[in-house]
């Protein structure tokens, strides 16, 4: 993480920064990174002021942001995790299962860190960063709808898209919720805070994994009720930000850039020239390959084993047939 002190025209730039690293996937919104560094912008006149409570610690809408942003990277990582069980478990040829679980479902979950962080960023700038979140949140409560159309009709091709689309709203998302840190906390709390935000994004992810397999054996043959549960926890998800604390857009004449993998280069090319900065991403992107590496090769290998001795126990083992 990235310890800046950013002043109130530089926070949005480098709060975003420390946190898009580690953001939904717990392995997953580190791809948003490159969003941190979107074109330093002049903040709104009395910008410092705004924040629950006089921007005190404790706030309710610091408090409502980090419960909104403990459901999205928690949904993010169950349903990730259940569309692997569930390829896990359809008892394809090992080369085909391979494929499906360790190179597509991943990158459909993170290649729109790669392609929409910027786009979230204009957003993060254009916008209300709370308009953002309740946008996005009533974003997510449509794409849990695919993914429980294609979870009753046992549709994988349909379960995956909703992957990819839960990660371009997460994407969307991502700049605005670290971008508000430093509108509804002191500069003196930001690491305070941003150290808060990342505890609940860790603890998102790991307990998001342990769902995805706890809903493939709870809701054996009945994966409907999975869906349900998704569009439940999208709700609780959008009822939380409506907590977050009014702020003003950053830069309403800020325009949007349609070039997305040039605005994705320039941003890296951006990051290079801060030394400290670029071995800070640098370590942080290979934190998270590493995890996300660690976790696909535990998971494989293991289900061999556990579908031959616990088939009926194992979350890999427990589709219907």
């Amino acid at each position: 993480m990235v310890e800046n002190k950013p002043t109130c025209e530089t926070s949005d730039r480098t709060q975003g920064l420390a946190g898009s690293a580690s953001s939904a996937n717990g392995v997953t919104e580190g791809q948003g990174t490159v969003q941190a560094l979107q074109e330093q912008t002049p903040a709104p006149t009395g910008w410092a002021s705004v924040g629950a409570g006089g921007g005190e610690p404790g706030s309710f809408g610091f408090w409502s942001l980090i419960l909104t942003q403990f459901q999205g990277a928690f949904s993010d990582n169950a349903l990730k995790w259940l569309v692997s069980f569930l390829v896990l478990g359809m008892g394809l040829a090992k080369d085909q299962r391979d494929l499906l679980f360790v190179l597509v479902v991943p990158l459909l979950f993170s290649v729109p860190f790669l392609l929409f962080s910027m786009t979230g960023g204009y957003l993060a700038d254009r916008f209300s960063k709370r308009s953002v979140t309740i946008g996005t949140k009533v974003m997510e409560m449509a794409v849990m709808g695919v993914a429980l159309v294609g979870l009753a009709s046992k549709n994988l091709p349909v379960t995956a898209i909703a992957v990819f689309l839960l990660s371009t709203q997460a994407s969307l998302f991502g700049p605005s919720k670290y971008g508000l840190l430093p509108e509804l906390l002191p500069e003196k709390r930001l690491s305070w805070g941003n150290g808060i935000l990342e505890l609940g994004t860790f603890l998102a992810a790991i307990t998001g994994t342990m769902a995805g397999g706890l809903l493939a054996k709870i809701f054996r043959g009945r994966q409907i009720w999975s869906g349900v549960t998704f569009i439940g926890l999208a709700v609780l998800g959008l009822f939380t930000s409506l907590g977050i604390s009014q702020v003003p857009a950053a830069n309403r004449a800020r325009k949007f850039r349609a070039n997305l993998l040039g605005d994705l280069w320039g941003q890296i090319r951006e990051m290079r020239k801060d030394r400290v900065l670029w071995l800070a991403v640098i370590g942080n992107t290979y934190f998270w390959f590493l995890a996300s590496l660690l976790l696909l090769n535990i998971t494989s290998s293991c289900t061999p084993l556990t579908c031959s001795r616990w088939r009926r126990r194992s979350p890999a083992c427990c589709w219907s047939r």
